[in-house]
Parts: C-alpha cells; structure tokens; sequence
C-alpha cells in the first residue's frame, strides 16, 4: 500500500503544551510522520485539566480524562471523519476510570484500525490492570512497543501473538555529535565538569541518592557540577505543592554541596533540551522503579551521543548494556560517585562510549521511526479491510448508559474550612445546624474513593484534608470515642457522640488505610483507627458494629496482618450473628424486631467479614437477611421503595411508605454489590 494510501491519521493521547513524556512523544511523533507524506496529521488530546490546554489547530476533538461520554464522543468523531488510522498512545495513568479503563469505551465504539503505542508494559499486573490490558490488546488492531523485554512479555505475559506487535524505538531529534565545549558557555558552565538529569521531578526519579553522591565526586572532581532540568511534575503540584524540589535543595544545602548544584525549573521543549544534553559531560538516570519500561529521557541523552550512568530498570537495562554505559545499584550513592568519578577521569573511555551511543542512534532518529510507524498504520489498514465494524446503529434500549459526568459543585459548597454542613435550603448551606461526624466521615469516604479512581483534582484533595482534621478534632482522647455534633462556631455540643458516629468514623478511618494513595493520610488514618477501634465493641448498637465490621474489611485491604483488627472483626461478626438468632423467625429473617434505618448495612457487613475471614454462618445470615430486606423494599411495581422514616418497619405492622432517606439507596446498592461478588 502506498503511503499516499493514509490520507487523515488521528493521534490520540496526551498532547503539548501538556508537560509530560506522552505529550511530548505524541507530538514529535505525529510531526515526524507528516513530514514524510501526504497524510493529514489530527490529535485528538486528553484533558486532565477542565477547559483543555492551549492546542495547535491540529487538535479537532478533545476528551477529559474523568468523563466516559466524552470517551464515545470521540470515538464517534473519529468514525465520520474519514480517518484511515487511529494511534493511540497507552500509558496507565493517563485515561480515566480504573486503572484508565475508560480508554477502552473509545475502543468499542471505533470503527477504524488502530495502532496501539504500549509505553508501560507490566509484568505482575494487578486484577484490574490485567482487564484493561487485555481488552486493550482485543481491541487494537496492531501493538506497538518500544524495547526487545516489552516485545518478549506481551508474548508470554499476555499470550499476544508476535505477529500482531511491532518493536519500534523511541525516537529522538537528529542532532550533529558535538564537543560539550561548545554548549557550556550557553548555560556559565564552561571550564566545569557537568552531569545533567532532566524530566518532571517526582521521588521515583532517585535525585536524591545523586546528591548523597555528590561530596565524594566533588572531593575528586573539585569542578564538578550537576544540572537539574526539569518542573515539578504537575500532579504531584497539585497534590503537595514544590514539596519535593525544595526538599532536595535543602539536602544540597546540609551536604554543603550548594555550589555545584542547578536547578532548572522549568519544562523545555526539545531545541532548548539537546542544548542542555550537548553542555554535558554525562547524564544521570538514577530512578528507582525496576519496572519503567521505557525512559524518553534516556533515549533523548543516549542517542545524542551522551556517557550515561543509570540504575538498571528495564529500559536502561537494554539499552545500556554490553558497555554501551554504565549500570549502578538502586539507591546507591556511593556507587554513583565511583562510577561518575571514574568516567570523568578516564576522557578516552567516556568519548568512546559517547561515539558509539551517537552511532547507535541513528538509528532512533524521528525520521527513520516514522517510516516503522508508518509501515505499522500501512498494516493495521491492510488487516482490517475485511474485518472493519460496521456502524452500529442502536435502539433507545440497547445504547449504553452514560453516566453524566460527576458534579462536586454542592460538595463543594456545603463544605467550608471546618468541614462539611450537615443541612441546606435547597442548595444554600444552612448554617444554623452546624456539622456532625456522621457526614465529615461520609465525604471522607467519598473523597478518598474519587482520589482512588483517578480525580485528581486539587479540590478534592482539600476536601479530603479538610474533613479527615474534622474527624481528627472530633476524637475524643479520654474516652476514646468521636464527638458528633458542632455548631457553626466550632463548639462541640456533645462530649460523646452516637455509636453510629463511632462506626461511621471507623469506616472513614479504614478507607483512608486502604484506599487512599496518601501516605501522610494512610499514616494518620493507622494510629487513629487504632486508638478508636477498641471502644467499638463495647457498644450495643448493631449499625455501629455494621459500620466498623466495614471500615475494617478496608483497613484489612493494605494491613491484613494485624491481629488485634482481625480478632476484633470476629467480636463484632459474631455479635451480629448472635442478634440475628436471638430475634430472627422463619417469616421474620432480621436482627431486631424493628427495620429501621441504614438497614442494608447490617447484612452487607456479614456477607463482607464472611466473606474474606471465611464465616459461611455470617455470609449466609447476610444474603438470606439482604433478600427479606430486599422484597420489603419493592413497591407493587416492582420499584425500589425503602423503608419510610415516620414509623419505620414493625413486625407484624406495616411498612411505613414516606419520609425515606437517600442514604437507603447507597446502602442497598452496596450491600447488593457485595451480594453479588459472593455467590
């Protein structure tokens, strides 16, 4: 097939001037492919931002991350735009949904061959990772991947037949090999020793351990200096702020070290960067994840022709080996400064490896990887031409449900610097009722859920500060119980609060250990579900014990060790279970004489601790409880209809019909979720 054949190719991916890796691949790839025909080049970005970046008029459509609905859109988008080829870059991250799952809505519904990019191929996936990554590899009509392991592990990790992937390196910019004599002065480092790391700074990038290096190289190497290119990447600014970077200036600072130490604050686009890799004497990659695929950063320092020095992830590994640089230990100072001492003062073994990772590189240039690429769209067309989807055309009943996409704005402003209100008028917060526990802990656990699906919002994140020191000031020390209600002008009205309020807080204090992806969080949330947890089994309040039996499935979930939680799960399992058979009659399956509010938690508890701790007595009682609660709950036609406040559910009386509570749908639903993962 000629390439004149692929006349509009749609690139999908984070795009510049977004400032990370995927964004800067997609769009050096997609430059380098229109320069070699006659296609029309699109993007189709992904937002992670609401509004969107600043995009080139190639962007024609845009996606935002969290909104499944604009995933279809733009599958629809690119169905009638004529598109012969779709590249896709995959990254887990980057895609909204668990574990990015959303990306694969878009796949469905495409009817044009795609190109998959796999820039993180895995080797022990979780659960949810393993689901996405075969879907995505289904749904894609070729596979590509950047290194010989990730090529080898899509075929024995994901039983992907060889000939549907394609190993393409990582390109770079074609450069002229250069003395670094002649960049230094751009940048006031002439007459100096220079190593240079650069990328968006997180602590998985391992500076820290080049600095710990540092006194001993400069003991050797009196000029020395090390270059730090790079911002800080954006998400973890929006979660902590410059906490990083101004930790490793302080570090410089007590290692005395401050003098040869630059930072560079700042993203750089790729003219400005191999100015900087051409001042360098060698590069550093000291980064502390065994499993990062590929390093567009290593690439970009190796194929220009740089001695590099780096920890041995797989990238590196590979393209490092056989002499073509130098591999260091994981968090090993002191064999950084041997190995950058040893470089600097042996000038023909550092040109020598200079010159052949140059000629290595050639090879890795943009124009020569967008000819692969090309090749790879020219392929996924030929296969698709009689297996292409036909337009589905779907019925009001069979369309899917797009969920509409989820509005914090009321969250948001029934929330001040104390927490969260308990009331409103309509949607005015009103002030006179003050906060409570109760729903500080219930937006706890909704914030912390929407962390863990990928919102990374700064909003949320405060949200989530804000009412985790809500339940934080509400713990009472000297009984070891939470104080509930507060009026507005922070004044606790109560010196205990309900035991419902106990359980609530419990359940928040358990997601927070393991779900939340904060370990500040985590830490706090440990030592004071710890403190609060004995208190709880000396209550009589069967929804205190649902509650807490909840909140410690969670903190089971990362810390399922501990003994003393595991023996108080079995307390409470089997308080419950001793209620049901004290109170329960063949016509009357339930645990008091008297359904009457958050009943669905009850059961849901039994079937969850019976179903992890291996209680069949517990899980059963659930499931036979939840289906009575169940058929109680459906109107004459068939409609949810809980259990009204004004007189609840007596045995032997009617069912009370109005004045419900919407907390009785969240807790049907998660009961009955629950249910279903356990038969």
């Amino acid at each position: 097939m000629p390439y004149s054949d692929l006349k509009r190719i749609a690139f999908v991916g984070d795009y510049l001037p977004r400032k990370c890796g995927i964004a800067t691949f997609t769009n050096d790839l997609r430059h380098a492919v229109s320069q070699h025909g006659a296609a029309k080049c699109i993007v189709v970005p992904v937002d992670d931002i609401e509004g969107g970046y600043e995009y080139g008029p190639e962007v024609r459509f845009q996606i935002a991350e969290q909104d499944l609905a604009s995933y279809r859109r733009a599958a629809d988008f690119l169905n009638f735009s004529n598109a012969d080829v779709v590249s896709l870059q995959h990254e887990f991250g980057i895609y909204g949904g668990p574990c990015g799952g959303h990306i694969l809505a878009f796949l469905r519904d495409l009817r044009v061959p795609v190109v998959t990019t796999l820039h993180t191929v895995l080797a022990a996936p979780s659960a949810t990772q393993r689901r996405v990554m075969d879907q995505l590899v289904e749904l894609s009509t070729r596979l590509v991947v950047m290194t010989n392991r990730s090529f080898e592990m899509l075929h024995t990790v994901y039983n992907v037949p060889k000939r549907k992937t394609d190993l393409i390196v990582h390109g770079i910019p074609d450069r002229p090999f250069a003395d670094p004599l002649v960049c230094k002065d751009q940048f006031g480092v002439e007459a100096k020793h220079v190593a240079l790391t650069f990328g968006l700074l997180s602590p998985n990038k391992g500076i820290e351990h080049v600095l710990q290096a540092l006194p001993d190289v400069i003991r050797e190497v009196p000029d020395f200096v090390y270059l730090i290119l790079g911002a800080t990447h954006p998400s973890l600014v929006r979660s902590e702020g410059e906490k990083y970077r101004i930790g490793l200036e302080r570090m410089a600072k007590e290692l005395g070290i401050q003098k040869h130490v630059i930072f560079y604050d700042r993203f750089v686009e790729i003219d400005e960067l191999t100015e900087f890799i051409g001042a360098a004497d060698l590069y550093i990659t000291p980064y502390l994840n065994v499993e990062q695929a590929v390093s567009g950063a290593l690439t970009y320092a190796f194929g220009c022709g740089q001695a590099v020095i780096s920890t041995p992830y797989w990238h590196a590994a590979e393209l490092l080996a056989d002499g073509r640089g130098v591999l260091v230990p994981f968090a090993d100072p002191a064999a950084i400064s041997h190995e950058v001492v040893s470089l600097l003062k042996d000038e023909p073994r550092r040109q020598a490896m200079r010159e052949q990772a140059y000629r290595l590189g050639r090879q890795m240039v943009w124009s020569n990887v967008a000819k692969q690429y090309v090749r790879s769209f020219q392929e996924a067309r030929r296969s698709r031409v009689h297996t292409s989807k036909p337009l589905a055309v779907r019925t009001l009943d069979e369309q899917p449900l797009d969920l509409p996409r989820m509005n914090l704005d009321h969250l948001l402003a029934m929330s001040d610097s104390t927490g969260i209100l308990q009331h409103a008028c309509f949607s005015i917060r009103n002030n006179f009722e003050g906060y409570c526990t109760d729903d500080n802990a219930r937006a706890l656990v909704l914030t912390v859920l929407l962390e863990e699906l990928g919102a990374d919002l700064p909003e949320v994140q405060r949200a989530t500060s804000t009412y985790a020191a809500f339940i934080n000031h509400a713990f009472n020390s000297q009984s070891s119980r939470f104080r509930n209600f507060m009026s507005f002008d922070r004044q606790w009205l109560e010196d205990d609060g309900s035991d419902d309020s106990q359980g609530r807080a419990l359940w928040a204090l358990g997601t927070c250990v393991g779900r939340s992806r904060r370990r500040s969080l985590q830490s706090w949330a440990v030592q004071l579900f710890q403190r609060a947890l004995p208190a709880c089994a000396s209550t009589t309040s069967p929804r205190n014990w649902a509650l807490a039996l909840i909140g410690i499935h969670e903190y089971l979930r990362r810390l399922s060790g501990d003994r003393l939680v595991n023996q108080t799960r079995d307390t409470l399992t089997d308080k419950l279970i001793r209620l049901y058979e004290d109170n329960s009659t063949e016509d009357w399956p339930w645990f008091e004489n008297i359904a009457s509010y958050n009943n669905a938690k009850l059961s849901h508890a039994l079937i969850l601790s019976g179903r992890w701790s291996g209680n069949e007595r517990a899980t059963q009682i659930g499931l036979r409880s939840l289906r009575w609660l169940a058929e109680k709950q459906l109107s004459s036609r068939g409609r949810f209809r809980p259990i009204g406040c004004n007189g609840f559910h007596r045995r032997g009386e009617p069912t009370a019909k109005y004045d419900q509570q919407p907390i009785e749908a969240h807790a049907m639903v998660s009961a009955a979720v629950e249910a279903f993962n356990a038969v």
